[in-house]
């Protein structure tokens, strides 16, 4: 069953920023292009030859690869509800931060390679987001591992049940945390603007301004892999264990749709946040995961 979660998660990553777009653009009240229009750019790059400055080492050129590859190493460890991923093994969900965390190092890594203040200067915001966000993923899978007893993946979500108020409460802010750290880790709206083209502004965009062709068109499609990586993630909070396959497979569909809808809507309706702004606003999803362990507390009675 891990194969099949891998191929779902891989087959939503070619329609999901398609659905982002299209969301923002009937939003606005425009056509907009077609949902397979971002799949179509990536293709097109994966076609092109890739052009490397002289100042760059071998560093810039194996990084996009190693950022793909790290991305497709965690995919292998999302479950399928009680189902598991590829890969599954106690205290997975670190194992699961940390090749992510690699990845994005050589990304980093790759944009000081090139000597660029500006590349420079967003591998540096990167640098800082990702540190702020990641106590909250941790505490949030921490408080899960309390609640259940468990530390893989796989156990956690085929040991979890919905069952009171609190615990209700305790999967919304969950998806809610989950949904916020995919639009960090993917540098969207409100932290970063993907559309932007001024450097003292951006982000993930000015960090990859000297990369192109393939090596360009693997990144992108790689960012379209975390954010269906993290839809899954948050699937598995609403699987049930032990129902037919066929209907795991429509709610995980439909809640994928849900989740990319949900990011255009977000991206439509909130404005980019200023640069000072993002550590503060990043700090407080670990509050969030804070009143999930919290949450959880209440539930296992160490709280009267």
């Amino acid at each position: 069953m891990g194969i099949l979660n891998y191929l779902l998660i891989a087959g939503a990553s070619l329609v999901f920023p398609g659905i982002i777009i299209r969301t923002k653009s009937l939003l606005s009240g425009r056509k907009g292009p077609g949902i397979f229009q971002p799949l179509r750019d990536v293709w097109r790059l994966l076609r092109k030859g890739a052009v490397y400055s002289e100042t760059t080492s071998f560093i810039f050129q194996i990084a996009p690869t190693v950022y793909f590859a790290s991305v497709l190493m965690a995919i292998a460890m999302i479950p399928f509800g009680s189902r598991g991923g590829l890969i599954s093994f106690p205290g997975d969900f670190v194992f699961f931060a940390y090749v992510l965390a690699l990845g994005k190092f050589f990304m980093i890594i790759a944009a000081l390679d090139t000597g660029s203040s500006f590349e420079g200067m967003g591998a540096s915001r990167e640098a800082l987001y990702s540190l702020l966000a990641e106590p909250a993923f941790f505490i949030l899978m921490g408080s899960f591992a309390l609640l259940t007893g468990h530390t893989s993946f796989r156990e956690i979500f085929g040991s979890l049940h919905f069952g009171s108020s609190i615990s209700y409460a305790i999967g919304v802010l969950a998806a809610f945390v989950i949904t916020l750290t995919a639009l960090i880790e993917n540098s969207r709206m409100p932290i970063d603007d993907p559309k932007t083209h001024l450097e003292l502004t951006m982000v993930h965009e000015v960090m990859i301004l000297d990369n192109s062709g393939f090596d360009l068109g693997l990144i992108l499609q790689t960012g379209h892999l975390k954010f269906a990586m993290y839809g899954g993630l948050i699937a598995n909070f609403f699987l049930t264990p032990g129902s037919e396959l066929r209907y795991s497979i429509g709610i995980f569909l439909v809640i994928q749709g849900l989740f990319a809808v949900t990011i255009g809507v977000i991206e439509s309706f909130m404005a980019r946040f200023r640069m000072n702004h993002n550590p503060q606003y990043i700090f407080t999803l670990t509050s969030m995961s804070l009143l999930i362990f919290l949450g959880v507390l209440l539930l296992l009675g160490k709280i009267v």
